[in-house]
This record gives structure tokens, sequence and C-alpha cells, in this order.
């Protein structure tokens, strides 16, 4: 039996007891005052409420509620107003210890900083990969339903506000129209053409959007123009979602689509006001008049509300009465979420500390030669009392060996030209389409002019990962990579890495690009051998070059010997206290 819960009464004056679990809790019309003590049969899995009058309240009609008046007897002091709101999950005892947070960054921050050109975030994605560089756990998707403008996209706003993690994406169904033919475009410009059909979207699109967005790959997005109902010729790329929201009024209507949602919110407001807020949206935002915008309501937006929309209400685990304006309901949905999130939160850097120890180096490890000169150079930049000066130029040539030798692994094929003295000479020309260099911030960077040097054109990327001091872990925190890198040999420049937990971030975001994994070139200054191992284990296929690899790390994952924080020494600038040899930003 399920509880249907006046959503008009469903107000503060109302106390919810949670009674026992439930998949779905339904807030719907038909019950009065006289109905509110509501108990189902207890059965597995299954969850009802008690609710239990503390006073009287005089529901608001639709218009009223519109309007944002008052319940009459509905006192905004009372001590249950801002707590009796529905409940959706049962209250959390007080033996339960409160939720840890998912990253480091308190809600005073915000969570992005935005430019003209880049977005920036200012807390990093934590690691969403094993030691062994495969996904331990696929993203967390919440789909979102309900009629036209019921709110869906306030509600999912208000949830990744209160989520207060980065790496959240939001994906709507309205990007995922089907390309129109002419005699559609002609019929839609005449609102005679039905967008409130499941035929109107395209379902193998969606899916395998979300699938490859729930495998943390990097998925590129059709833009939709509501003006002249047509694609536009750019689309925008997702990437890094440890949560996805999918909203859309079909969102429930595909068994397919069904299984990717790992949890499913509907929406539910009341018609009136849906219809309102449809008139100001389209005759604002998409330049429609206010007959066509009613023409089209009443010939196909209500008629498939009523066949299609509503009767998905049922499949959902929760529905939202009054949308954005139940604050309490989508509270509860975060504890939900990020309870999700905690689950999924892994420790890479002490398993990469703790793995493939006292096994030979890897085949895929290429180790220049160690002449006098590079020994020479080595001495000369190891050496604590170099100057800066000093410093950057030696690294600066043993950055230029490095990636000509490096640049010998890419493939050529045979050829033939002829001389300036009319003679054919039979060479070699590289064979791939381009070479992109990618840089890990902010040390790698420096290796970016070598690379320039030697590689006419070269694209250039940048990652910037950072150590998360509370964890220990690298974060994610920015990414810059150039269109179709899927098709380049792919230079990945760090200049040391000690345990690989860095750089073994950065392959794998190469990887989420569709990167082949042996095109990738990881090149490096100098390595321990524990970042050696990690990266080869987790990626076998990857080449690994550098000039010199030191056999040990100590407890605060510096390289021993080793050469001290590259980035500092280089920028001149001062290492904190707690730097690691993995990258040489500051930490979080």
């Amino acid at each position: 039996m399920e509880a249907f819960i006046s959503s008009a009464l469903a107000v503060p004056g109302l106390h919810a007891a949670p009674v026992c679990m439930a998949p779905a809790l339904h807030w719907g019309s038909g019950c009065s005052a006289k109905q509110m003590r509501v108990a189902s049969q207890p059965r597995r899995g299954r969850f009802s409420l008690r609710l239990q009058p503390q006073h009287c309240v005089e529901p608001l009609c639709p218009a009223q509620q519109a309007l944002g008046l008052v319940p009459r007897g509905f006192s905004p002091n009372s001590n249950s107003s801002a707590e009796s709101l529905d409940r959706l999950y049962p209250t959390v005892g007080s033996t339960k210890p409160p939720r840890k947070r998912t990253t480091s960054q308190c809600k005073s921050e915000p969570p992005l900083l935005r430019t003209s050109k880049r977005t920036i975030y200012t807390a990093g994605r934590p690691p969403w990969y094993n030691e062994h560089g495969t996904q331990s756990k696929e993203a967390f998707v919440i789909g979102l339903g309900g009629g036209s403008a019921s709110g869906k996209t306030t509600v999912a706003t208000m949830i990744i506000e209160a989520l207060d993690v980065p790496w959240v994406v939001l994906l709507s169904m309205d990007s995922f129209y089907k390309v129109l033919t002419k005699q559609q475009q002609e019929q839609a410009a005449s609102n005679d053409f039905n967008f409130d059909h499941p035929d109107a979207f395209d379902f193998d699109l969606i899916i395998a959007t979300l699938k490859k967005l729930k495998q943390g790959k990097s998925v590129k997005i059709p833009i939709y123009d509501f003006t002249t109902h047509s694609r536009k010729k750019e689309w925008k790329t997702l990437y890094g979602a440890n949560v996805i929201i999918f909203e859309g009024i079909m969102a429930f209507a595909d068994k397919e689509l069904l299984k990717l949602l790992d949890l499913k919110i509907f929406v539910d407001t009341d018609s009136d006001i849906r219809l309102v807020r449809r008139l100001r949206r389209d005759i604002s935002e998409r330049g429609r008049d206010i007959e066509g915008v009613i023409k089209q309501y009443n010939k196909f937006v209500k008629p498939a509300f009523d066949q299609y929309i509503q009767p998905t209400m049922r499949l959902a685990d929760i529905v939202v009465p009054r949308g954005s304006g139940n604050t309490v309901a989508i509270d509860l949905i975060v504890q939900h979420v990020h309870s999700q999130l905690e689950e999924r939160e892994l420790s890479v850097r002490a398993a990469l500390a703790s793995a493939h120890q006292c096994h030979p180096l890897p085949q895929t490890l290429s180790v220049l030669k160690s002449t006098p000169q590079v020994r020479g150079m080595h001495t000369i930049i190891r050496n604590k009392e170099t100057s800066r000066d000093e410093f950057i130029f030696y690294s600066k040539r043993l950055m230029r060996l490095l990636i000509e030798h490096a640049l010998s692994f890419l493939p050529f094929q045979s050829c033939t030209v002829q001389t300036p003295q009319g003679q054919d000479y039979e060479g070699r020309t590289y064979s791939g389409k381009q070479i992109t260099g990618v840089s890990i911030l902010r040390a790698g960077e420096t290796m970016e002019p070598a690379l320039r040097a030697v590689c006419k054109d070269v694209r250039i990327g940048t990652i910037l990962i950072q150590t998360n001091c509370n964890t220990g872990e690298p974060e994610l925190h920015y990414l810059r990579l150039p269109k179709d890198i899927s098709e380049d040999h792919v230079i990945l420049m760090d200049c040391t890495v000690s345990t690989g937990a860095a750089a073994m971030m950065a392959v794998r975001v190469l990887l989420d690009h569709d990167v082949p994994e042996d095109k990738i070139f990881l090149l490096s200054l100098l390595m321990a051998e524990m970042g050696v191992h990690s990266v080869a284990y987790a990626f076998p296929r990857v080449k690994i070059i550098t000039t010199a690899v030191d056999k040990k790390v100590n407890d605060l994952f510096r390289i021993i010997p080793g050469i001290g924080n590259f980035g500092d020494r280089y920028f001149g600038t001062d290492a904190p206290p707690d730097w690691s040899d993995d990258e040489d930003a500051l930490s979080t």
C-alpha cells in the first residue's frame, strides 16, 4: 500500500514520522486532514510515513501558491515550521556520526573560478580509478523527470549547489531532440510539431552518451536552438563526472535509459503553475507568441503529460511536490548522494606505495644513455649549491635530449625524396597524424619550449593535478586538451615522478578522452622505481622515457637521492614543507 499525501497539506504544521524503508514516496492529492494518519503494511524494502497533524492548515489553491501567499493557520515562527516538510528518508539517529565531506572545500568558497575563456576548479576531483588504473565504480546518475516547466532544471541546480562538489555534470534531455526534416521544420514554425512525444527525442544518442559518462569518458553534447528548432554546428564537451544529473520530460520513458539511472526523482508541480511558467519562458526566452504557446500546450503538451509523463511517476524512487520550493526534500536527496560519493572514495597513493616493489624494471621503460655528458648535467642540477640560472640552463639541455630520444619511438615509414642533385634518397617519415604535447602543471610546462623547438607546430594541452593536504591523494583541478586529441601521439610531460600517482591520473584523463594507450609517451627528467612500476603495471602499453631512475622514495614521497622540488628551483619559489615529487604545484 502506498501512502498518498496531499501536497497542499504537506506544509509546515505536519510532522512526518518514518516507519520503514520504501523505494518511492509519493505526495498527491485526495487526502483530507482527517486522513493524515496513514500507515502502510510493512514490506521488505518499502517505507511509509505516519503523519501527525500538529495544527490545522488551510490549503492554498495553485494560483495562491504561485503568488507566494501563506496558508491560513501557518505560523512562520513555530518550531515545527522549518523541519516538518515532507520526509524522503528516515531521520538520522543521534548515534550516527555526521557524514564526512567529500572534498576539502568549505561552502564559503566557490567551487570554480570563471574567466572569459576558462573554467578553473578550486576543488579537485579525487581519483576515480584504483591502483590498476581502472575505474572502480561508475558515476552516480540521478534522473529528474516531470512535466514541462515543472522546475526540473531548478531542482537540479539546487542539488548541485548543495552537493558542494565541483565534479557534477548536468545533462539536459532538451539537447537531444532529433534533427527535423524540412516538412517538420515547417510544422514546428507553425506550432504544429509535437516536441512532447517520445519520438521527438534521439534516445539512442542519449543512452550512448550516458553510458560513456558513467564510464568516466569524455563526451560531446549537441546544442539545440529552440528559436530555429535545429541543432547548432557547435558541440559542447562534458567530462569528469562523479555525479550526473539527467533531466527531461521523458527521462523515464525508455527501458534501456531507466537501467542507467541510479536514483529516479519525479518533480510534481501543479498544471496551472507549469502553464504560467511555460508561457513566461517561451515568450521571453524563445521568441514565441502567446497564441502559439497556448495552442501548442492544449494540442501537444497537456495530452503528452497525461499519456506519457504522469504515468512514469510510479517508476520514480522519490516524488518531490512543489519542485524547488521543497527544500527539505532536496536536502535529503543531497544527503543520500553524499553517502554514495563516500562509497566511491579511494586511496590510491597508499596502494601504490606498497605494490609492485622488488620487481625488475618494465620493458616499456627507456632510460637515456648515461653518457659522461648526461651524468655531468645530472651532477649540476642535483647539486643543492647550483644557482638558479645554471639549474635552468642544464635542465633545458637535458629536456632537449630527452625529447629527441623520445621522438625516436614514434612510428616511421619509408619514403623516397629527390635531392637537389636530382638523386633519389631512401628516407623515413613520421607515419602518424600529428604529435600533441600535454604538460602536467606546473613543472611539466618547463618542458614545452624544448618540445616546440623540435616539433614544428606542435599542439599543447595542460593538466593541473595537486595533492590534497588532508587525504594525501592527487586531485584533478583543471584540464585543457586540444580537439580531436584521440587521433594523436601524445607526449605527456612531468619533470619528476615519485609514486606515479599524478602521472597515473594524467594518463587516465587521456584514456578517458579516447587516446589509445599505446600512443601515450610519459616523459620525465627523473623517476623513482616506484613510479615506474606503478605506471607500467596500470598501463602496460604506455611508453615511459626518462633520463634517470632513482631507487628510493622516502615517507614523504620524495625521490632519494632526488633533485629537490623541481618547480621551486626552476621558478625561484619556496617549497611548502609537505611537497611531493609527484607534482610541484602547491597542495590544496
